[in-house]
Formats: structure tokens, C-alpha cells, sequence
């Protein structure tokens, strides 16, 4: 993990200064107790003295944001009496940026296909790899994880749709393997990819991948696939004028 400005970058190394960093950040500008920073970063396992070091941590941490911009630092630790805050000045966190695109996205998702493609086609291209990198971090940074990562799941069902819409599912049908592959029990990415695979002439390849959900779904978790999955199975086996490319599918209308 690196923390970077226009005069360099420094390394933030150890699991606790990263938790630290990272906690700081998923607060996006608000004050963190003390006591809740000492929980991300130790849990049960405190040290014998849990304020000392953290003030260690967080010491340590300061003196690396001065030495990367000591005359005008980008950003900064302050302290208050709530808690402890990383303002970022005129910085803005990816993360922050890729949610607005996404929210974006949605209020466009009905009237502009082409501009929701492309809004959302930037946006994904933030992503460098698994959120933080991998790193685990305490219960705030992992309900961040889960967060976030619902928001990536989210802009690329709203990018596959708005890609379908355009007549594009020849193009988008490696991705969407990839995302019912690397999702096998989210319905809509197995929706897209049956859509996508019915207009590509493979009807009964989409009929296999709803059987192979339905199994995912019934050993999984107990259920049956959702009613819109169900009528999305009934229209290609009709051949349902709906689904031609030229308009929206009921399984795909936005809620």
C-alpha cells in the first residue's frame, strides 16, 4: 500500500498501519474514536498498553505525511475531541468518485444507453484489482470491502444493460462469462449472459446456463431461481419478440 502526492509516494507497511490508513479513509473525511480505531486494529488482541500505541501508530503515520509534502501537505492527521480525522484537502478518493459515476449512471440508465456505457465504462476502469488489495483490515474496513464491491456488482449489471440495449452482446458475452463465472449465484449477471447467448443464435446454451443456476441456487441456498429468471427461460423457449436486441427485456428493466 502507497500513499501518493505529486512530490513522491511512501510505503505503509504492517498490517496495523495499513488498517490504520484504511480506516481513516473508508470514514471519508469523519472523525474516528480512539477506541474504535484501537478495535480495527487489535480486536481482542490488545497490547498492554493500547492508547500508547496507538498514539505510536498514528505518530508514525503523520510524520510520513509531512515528509511527503511538508510545506503544503495534501493530506493531513488531525486530532479533535471525537476522535481522530485524515483530511484530504482538495484530494478525492476514487472510491467517493466511482459510487457518484455509478449514481450517475442510474438517472441516465432509461433515456441514454450510449452515455450510461460510457459513463460506467470510465468508471470500472478504476478498478486496479480486489478492493484495498486484498487486504482484510478490521469490521469497518471489510463492511467498506462489501460496499464497495456491491457498487462494482451494481455498475456492471447497469453496464451490461445499457450494452445489450445497444445491440452489443456479441462484444460483452466474454465479460459476462467471466461475471456469472466469478458470481455464479447472482441472477441478473445469469440473466444478461442468457439474453446475451439468445441473440448470439445460442438458444440452448442459454437454456443450460438457467439449469446449471438453478442447480447453483437450489445447493447453495435452498431456493428456486426469482420469477423474472423464470419468464426470462419461458421467452427464449418461445422465442419471444421481446427479446430481440432493438428493445429492453422485462428481465432487464431497471428497479
Amino acid at each position: 500500500m502507497e500513499i501518493r502526492t505529486p512530490l513522491g509516494a511512501a510505503e505503509i507497511s504492517g498490517a496495523l498501519q495499513r488498517t490504520l490508513v484504511l480506516t481513516l479513509l473508508v470514514n471519508e473525511g469523519q472523525s474516528i474514536s480512539g477506541e474504535s480505531l484501537i478495535d480495527e486494529m487489535w480486536g481482542d488482541a490488545l497490547p498492554d498498553n493500547e492508547s500508547n500505541a496507538l498514539q505510536a501508530h498514528v505518530s508514525r503515520l503523520r510524520r510520513k505525511l509531512k515528509a511527503l509534502e511538508p510545506d503544503c501537505p495534501g493530506a493531513r492527521l488531525t486530532i479533535h475531541p471525537s476522535g481522530y480525522r485524515l483530511c484530504l484537502r482538495d484530494a478525492v478518493l476514487d472510491a467517493v468518485e466511482f459510487i457518484k459515476a455509478v449514481r450517475q449512471a442510474e438517472a441516465l440508465a432509461q433515456t441514454d444507453a450510449g452515455a450510461t456505457a460510457a459513463l460506467l465504462r470510465d468508471a470500472l476502469a478504476m478498478w486496479r484489482g480486489p478492493v484495498f488489495g486484498g487486504f482484510t483490515g478490521g469490521p469497518a474496513c471489510q463492511l467498506a470491502r462489501a460496499r464497495y464491491e456491491e457498487h462494482r456488482m451494481r455498475a456492471m449489471e447497469l453496464c451490461f444493460d445499457a450494452e445489450l440495449r445497444l445491440g452489443r452482446h456479441a462484444a460483452i458475452l466474454p465479460e459476462l462469462q467471466d461475471a456469472h463465472r466469478n458470481h455464479p449465484l447472482r441472477e441478473r449477471f445469469c440473466e444478461q449472459l442468457m439474453i446475451a447467448l439468445y441473440r448470439s443464435g445460442r438458444q440452448a446454451d442459454a437454456l443450460g446456463f438457467y439449469r446449471l443456476m438453478w442447480q447453483n441456487l437450489s445447493e447453495e441456498l435452498g431456493i428456486e431461481p426469482s420469477p423474472a429468471l423464470k419468464r426470462l427461460e419461458h421467452a427464449i423457449l418461445s422465442h419471444a419478440p421481446h427479446l430481440d436486441e432493438r428493445a429492453l427485456t422485462p428481465a432487464l428493466q431497471l428497479v
